[in-house]
């Protein structure tokens, strides 16, 4: 790892370790947390809402910066003993080595193991595939940027990027503070209610950054007026609310990062769009990204650095897109939607996040940011792309047609916009991307490595 072994011992013992090394591809949820120390517990839920089994397992053998075991107390197995081991790598300060040590057996002795034993054994062997590559990238991009612990305020933090940025910031070292609409439940948590236009604005007072989440979701079966006042509101005058609100504090956060959408651009073909480009002129969701960026004004002008993070379609197994996708292509069912040619601006989860720390820590990046990979691909391309992962046909056609005749204009503003994005600012100021390509994307979030094939 690339990192010394402190620093890797001290990232897993963070908040949020355990969401960051969970596979997108697996049903699992931490129930409850106590630690890692001795006779500390994990309580873990795996399955689906229809049929769940929970995991519990203690912790033991604890070693400070060293090392740390998990004992299955009661799950899937008959036994598990799972240890966690870190080594200082002695030709480089800089470098460690990460060892997971496994033993385990099934029930039901010899019989469960002749019938589903090798597929356990793979199972296992692309969650932990998986973990180090996380645990590599997240390590190394954390030492890349990192100075000191900072303090950060994020709305729409339980959505599936707030909820992922959360772990990621916290297992660096950060503290976050969610702004939540209830009442608040810990210290860290910040009420505000855009529609009521109050916030709890002294908690806000002297942190290092805000980053801005929340927002009415755009999809729908079809819009209502109801739907389209909602959406832009919510971001709008939820967006107004945040920036006056810093740009009035006494010490105000140096930074606020708002996200926004390609939806900017509208239907442009395959024109490259960079951050210079123009908006769209007969678009909703351009108009309401527009309205989105325009909200920040107020703390730029009071001299905070303001970005709009225009972001792509984020691939995830867990939510957005590609989760609604996999079903029916890993039934040999997938295809196209639209027109083959149309094409789509996609970036990992993964890379989101680091681009979102990116941001946070270069200071000549302020206004709009597109936050997309740099290699954008066609709906044909995607689709042929994400059936020879799965291995799996992709036959079928959904018409363009069809899609506007069953959505009506979110059909056309969403799945069948070409809108070809190119990240521009990002490159220029040295970001590097773990996944610029689709297939190597495509195979990390679904544990699909090439030495499988």
């Amino acid at each position: 790892m690339p990192v010394s072994a402190e620093a890797l011992f001290a990232w897993h013992a963070r908040p949020g370790a355990f969401e960051r090394l969970v596979p997108p591809w697996e049903p699992v949820s931490l129930v409850q947390f106590e630690g890692i120390e001795d006779g500390k517990q994990a309580v873990i839920h795996i399955g689906n809402r229809l049929f769940k089994l929970q995991w519990v397992a203690e912790h033991r053998d604890f070693q400070q910066g060293r090392q740390f075991r998990d004992v299955q107390v009661a799950g899937p197995f008959r036994s598990w003993v799972h240890t966690h081991r870190t080594n200082q790598d002695l030709r480089n300060p800089d470098a460690s080595f990460l060892l997971d040590h496994i033993v385990y057996s099934l029930p039901f002795g010899g019989l469960a193991q002749a019938v589903a034993g090798r597929a356990i054994r793979q199972r296992i062997e692309r969650q932990f595939a998986y973990r180090h590559r996380i645990t590599r990238q997240d390590t190394a991009t954390h030492g890349q940027y990192y100075t000191r612990p900072l303090r950060i305020a994020i709305t729409g933090a339980s959505g599936l990027l707030g909820s992922n940025l959360t772990a990621f910031l916290t297992t660096g070292g950060h503290t976050v503070y969610p702004l939540v609409r209830r009442a608040p439940n810990t210290p860290q948590e910040i009420q505000w209610n855009p529609k009521k236009g109050t916030i709890e604005a002294e908690k806000l007072e002297g942190l290092d950054a805000v980053i801005h989440l929340a927002g009415e979701n755009v999809f729908a079966l079809r819009w209502t007026k109801a739907k389209k006042r909602r959406i832009l509101e919510s971001r709008s005058e939820g967006t107004r609310l945040l920036s006056e609100t810093l740009a009035a504090l006494h010490n105000p956060p140096p930074v606020l990062i708002s996200a926004s959408g390609i939806g900017y651009y509208g239907d442009q073909g395959d024109t490259l769009l960079t951050e210079e480009a123009p908006p769209a002129t007969d678009r909703f969701l351009a108009e309401v990204c527009q309205a989105w960026e325009a909200a920040l004004a107020p703390a730029a002008a009071a001299g905070i650095r303001t970005v709009a993070a225009r972001i792509g379609v984020v691939l995830s197994p867990s939510g957005g897109a590609l989760a609604q996708m996999l079903p029916a292509f890993k039934l040999g069912l997938g295809g196209r939607l639209g027109r083959k040619s149309q094409y789509l601006s996609w970036i990992t989860m993964d890379d989101v996040l680091r681009a979102f720390y990116h941001l946070l820590h270069t200071d000549a990046l302020a206004g709009p940011v597109n936050v997309t990979a740099p290699v954008p691909v066609t709906m044909e391309a995607f689709a042929e792309t994400l059936a020879t992962v799965l291995r799996r046909p992709s036959f079928l056609h959904v018409p363009a047609g069809a899609l506007r005749l069953a959505m009506g204009e979110v059909a056309s503003e969403t799945i069948l916009a070409s809108t070809r994005v190119q990240p521009q600012r990002l490159l220029d100021t040295g970001f590097s991307f773990c996944y610029e390509h689709l297939e190597g994307g495509l195979r990390h979030l679904l544990g699909r490595t090439f030495e499988d094939d």
